[in-house]
């Protein structure tokens, strides 16, 4: 490998949420493996770029320049097979902003807007801050293979559902959704005219033998309601530079959208956020490639360890993501009960379950972005704590 994963950096005392967090979570000897963030420095040439941008001396008001929206497109291109045009390109300090901004824009303050729990915690908190109703349209799992509940799909769409919050691939349970799956989905919505807002932040992080499929391209221009939210941060760990670009190709949606944004005062790129997404964008294929294959090897390396010596954790298949979904049921305990093994046995810090809404109960999201070597001291760890529970 060109890039050296295996490197251990300290993160204590750099304004780290994952790490300087942790004196209030059980001390500073917990391992924090929770929030999406990883452990890993950006590519070299995402730096140097930074470097280079601070060295100017003047961060003044920005925007995105026709070369920045050309790396979006030409990643869209390459990596997904999406041909979009740089008109498309709304940029927002993140996700969630965005999230907010559409919600404000296409919804009224009653309406009801569908998630798929258990799923990404936010969703849920800006619908309810929005004074909109979350309508949960609850995955199915059989086999510990997550599946989505068509049928009572429809049945909130046909109750009238203003808008769909689709996550793909699928955070916490790691769905990589499949082009059958997603176009039923679209049918469905477009049966019931429902905007589908589909957050595709992890969509570059996908294992090996899985393939994304982008919601608005599958869609083939026969649904225009469609918005998808993408960013550099997950891919090549930027979050901290506060950059999205959010796609829309009909013109009345983006352009209300737009507006909503920039009323909101949303609508102003970070300076570094812009440099390094597309300095990542153009330059960076590589590094992601090999993380992949890292990140991979870390989840065959924990479902074997797992599977020798903690039998009672099932492990749901990490399609897509570099976030695990562990199943402890098994073990008949109260998730508070969990959390305080895990905090204080196995001096380990990951996202309970329950916090990602119904279906939730009994399983821990585990952060797989880290060295190999944090990874055994975590699962020695969960293994000296549960292996003394007595039945």
């Amino acid at each position: 490998m060109a890039y050296n994963f295996d490197k251990e950096i300290i993160r204590e005392q750099s304004g780290s949420v994952k790490w300087d967090l942790r004196e209030s979570h059980g001390g500073n000897d917990i391992i924090p493996m929770w929030v999406a963030d990883m452990d890993f420095k950006a590519p070299d040439e995402v730096i140097n770029a930074l470097v280079k941008r601070a060295g100017h001396g003047i961060f003044g008001y920005t925007y995105p320049s026709d070369s920045y929206r050309e790396a979006v497109c030409a990643w869209m291109k390459k990596r997904h097979n999406w041909l979009i045009n740089k008109e498309w390109i709304v940029t927002t300090p993140g996700v969630v902003a965005a999230f907010s901004a559409a919600i404000s824009a296409f919804t009224d303050e009653g309406d009801k807007i569908i998630i798929q729990p258990p799923v990404y915690h936010p969703f849920k908190k800006v619908i309810e801050a929005s004074n909109r109703r979350v309508a949960e349209n609850r995955l199915i799992i059989k086999d510990n293979r997550y599946t989505m509940d068509f049928e009572g799909l429809e049945k909130l769409l046909k109750d009238g559902a203003s808008m769909m919050a689709l996550c793909s691939p699928h955070n916490p349970v790691g769905r990589v959704w499949t082009i059958d799956e997603l176009q039923t989905l679209n049918e469905l919505c477009i049966k019931y005219d429902t905007l589908i807002l589909s957050d595709e932040i992890h969509s570059d992080l996908i294992m090996p033998g899985y393939k994304h499929s982008v919601m608005a391209e599958i869609s083939s221009g026969e649904n225009t309601k469609i918005i998808t939210c993408t960013a550099a941060s997950k891919s090549f760990n930027l979050a901290g530079l506060c950059c999205s670009n959010i796609i829309i190709s009909d013109y009345k949606l983006r352009a209300s959208f737009q507006k909503r944004v920039q009323s909101l005062s949303v609508s102003t790129p970070n300076i570094f956020g812009l440099t390094a997404t597309e300095t990542a964008y153009n330059l960076c294929e590589g590094w992601l490639d090999e993380l992949i294959h890292y990140i991979h090897r870390n989840y065959t390396d924990m479902k074997s360890y797992i599977e020798d010596n903690l039998p009672l954790i099932k492990i749901a298949e990490m399609e897509g993501t570099y976030l695990s979904w562990l199943d402890f049921k098994e073990y008949g305990l109260s998730d508070s009960t969990i959390d305080e093994i895990l905090f204080k046995k196995a001096k380990l810090w990951l996202d309970n379950g329950p916090q990602f809404g119904a279906g939730g109960e009994g399983f821990q999201r585990i952060n797989l972005a880290c060295p190999g070597k944090i990874l055994l001291k975590a699962l020695e760890g969960i293994k000296a704590a549960f292996s003394k529970i007595i039945f």
